[in-house]
């Protein structure tokens, strides 16, 4: 599911912006609106996530998931104006809502007892597999002719409407007997928590509840804003394209490698160990960013962006559900998750033309990167507050129930 539907869906989608504003006559300013109503879009319905699985369950919403998904490819395929892609953008953001991130969290969550960091790494990395993929197949069919763009949404409809038919037939919502799946002690040399938790209700009365949202939305505002620039970035120092097309492929192939060793380091390790690694990691590969030249220590920096900055970009992804398990446990868990997925998309919103509008004052995206770089280190010293509360209060909650 996440390799097909955010693969084909969501990776290759700068591909198709040159075809379909030069075959429509289309502005790129008012098409990349599109961008926005899916980010939107994700924002608003995952605010509701945990009511929706609550009541429907995860099959039916994956289904439901699959035809907006399925509706996005075949509207875009169809469209004549930007108002029909603005259309599109609203199904995709739904689609990928109930078929991503949010949906692994969940499914891992209920049916996973331990090893919940690894095993949501791995699937999440899934998407690093299916853009290159996606990339191979749908490329020379989009270059086939003026409108060959409209061939590869509706390959992509049909080939998510195989899959789904796929899923609807083997998935199932519940562990056969769920009566007897019984959340298993840590191994002693596991650090991820997994605790019964608190209920929603109460979690959201919680200052640090409000403090890890923050925290989030500047996360995705941070991460969004930098990667969405920095292959710009390193053509406007000068580097040349095919180099620059080479760094963003190197960077594909480790995001989904770094993706899986992000869970695992959390089972290994826990959630601090984790967040700080992937967080300074974001910090000095933005501040190498910034100091990108047209030679050779200025392509060592774009190498070492490239692969590092995957390390980092866990955080907006993979991160989410371990967030949401481990600082407010199980009661609360699908609401929290959705909240937090939501937040972190309008981050996203925010980001891009925030870090554009630098570029327009300052002719560079340079003083952007180190904005970005000091909000990060202020997400690290607060996170450590935060975990450091969350963990505090797990303990006197489980203390009390004993």
């Amino acid at each position: 599911m996440v390799m097909i539907c955010l693969g084909f869906c969501s990776s290759p989608k700068s591909l198709y912006i040159a075809p379909v504003t030069k075959a429509l006559g289309i502005d790129r300013g008012l098409f990349s609106i599109n961008d926005s109503m899916r980010f939107i879009t994700t924002a608003v319905i995952n605010i509701f996530f945990g009511a929706l699985i609550g009541k429907f369950g995860p099959k039916k919403l994956i289904f439901a998931g699959f035809f907006c998904l399925i509706s996005s490819q075949l509207i875009y395929s169809f469209a004549t104006n930007v108002f029909a892609f603005y259309l599109g953008g609203i199904f995709l953001g739904l689609g990928l809502s109930w078929t991503t991130t949010t949906m692994v969290g969940a499914i891992v969550n209920r049916w996973c007892s331990e090893s919940k960091g690894t095993i949501m790494g791995a699937v999440l990395a899934a998407n690093g597999i299916g853009g290159a993929i996606a990339i191979q197949v749908v490329t020379p069919i989009i270059e086939s002719g003026a409108f060959g763009y409209r061939t590869s949404y509706r390959l992509v409809a049909l080939i998510l409407a195989v899959v789904c038919a796929i899923i609807m037939v083997f998935f199932k919502n519940n562990p056969k007997k769920e009566s007897e799946v019984k959340v298993q002690a840590p191994k002693k040399k596991s650090r991820g928590r997994d605790w019964s938790g608190i209920e929603y209700s109460r979690a959201v009365k919680m200052p640090y509840f409000y403090c890890c949202l923050i925290c989030i939305f500047l996360t995705g505002l941070t991460l969004q804003s930098v990667s969405g620039v920095s292959a710009a970035h390193m053509k406007d120092a000068g580097l040349d394209p095919d180099f620059v097309g080479k760094v963003l492929s190197i960077h594909s192939l480790v995001l989904a490698g770094f993706k899986f060793l992000t869970g695992f380091m959390y089972d290994k390790f826990g959630l601090r160990t984790t967040v700080n690694v992937c967080s300074i990691t974001a910090v000095i590969v933005m501040i190498l960013l910034s100091m990108i030249t047209d030679s050779l220590i200025g392509k060592i920096f774009a190498l070492v962006y490239g692969i590092f900055s995957s390390l980092a970009l866990p955080l907006e992804t993979i991160m989410h559900p371990i967030y949401a398990a481990d600082l407010f446990g199980q009661k609360s868990f699908n609401k929290i998750l959705g909240i937090f997925v939501s937040v972190n998309t309008a981050g996203y919103a925010v980001g891009a033309p925030m870090i554009n509008l630098i570029f327009d004052w300052c002719g560079s995206y340079n003083p952007g990167f180190i904005l970005c770089a000091v909000l990060m280190v202020c997400i690290i010293i607060s996170m450590q507050f935060i975990i450091s509360k969350a963990h505090a209060y797990q303990k006197l909650a489980e203390a009390s129930e004993k």
